[in-house]
């Protein structure tokens, strides 16, 4: 699959370096929904934290000794100190752990990310995936940024994913413009790649994206 490759500021590049070469295997998949929704549901399950539990009677560290007499005490009769309407004693029907670590094959999640990349290369027409030389500004400033986003028509949600590390002026600038996320290819999720209108990718985090999975 070849697609057009453009400047930051949405103009074209002559030459041979207009266009680059999408790897079918990794933008070129038939998008299942059932792939992408095991996934991402992986991905939030992975997000929740570990429920406290509380302790109950049989977990507290107290005496199980019989404290007092069963007759003749003058007080109710009780086996040990343990029990819930003690100070110190075990909570009564408390909250037990739940644990939110669902476990989900590699390769399930590898063929994840890969129709994720598809699905964007495929929506209307492959305009939802763009494809820059790098992401280097002559002015790093979010208005000029703004401006470059606006002329390129990238509006509501856009995650931008660079190749080892972000361009640091451009990450910068993008951090005060709302609905705009970057990352480094390492970063590349289902999720975040589905919540997003528009993704764009640097050459370089092509070929990070395809090496990852080719490699």
């Amino acid at each position: 699959m070849k697609i057009t490759v453009q400047k930051l500021d949405g103009e074209s590049i002559s030459g041979s370096g207009g266009e680059i070469e999408l790897d079918d295997t990794v933008f070129g998949l038939e998008p299942r929904a059932d792939i992408l929704h095991r996934v991402v549901t992986w991905q939030l399950e992975n997000r929740r934290g570990t429920a406290r539990p509380t302790r109950e009677r049989s977990e507290v560290a107290r005496t199980g000794k019989k404290f007092g007499r069963q007759k003749g005490g003058g007080t109710a009769r009780h086996g040990d100190r343990a029990a819930p309407i003690f100070i110190g004693g075990g909570k009564a029907h408390g909250a037990r752990k739940r644990d939110f670590e669902p476990s989900l094959n590699k390769k399930i999640r590898a063929l994840g990310l890969k129709m994720a990349l598809s699905a964007k290369a495929r929506a209307n027409e492959g305009r939802d995936l763009v494809v820059v030389d790098s992401l280097e500004l002559a002015d790093a400033k979010t208005k000029a940024l703004k401006g470059a986003f606006d002329k390129n028509g990238w509006n509501g949600k856009v995650l931008v994913i660079d190749g080892d590390l972000v361009e640091d002026g451009f990450r910068r600038a993008a951090g005060n413009l709302p609905g705009v996320n970057v990352m480094p290819a390492v970063g590349a999720n289902v999720y975040d790649i589905l919540k997003h209108d528009t993704l764009v990718l640097t050459r370089a985090a092509v070929e990070k994206l395809e090496a990852r999975f080719n490699g």
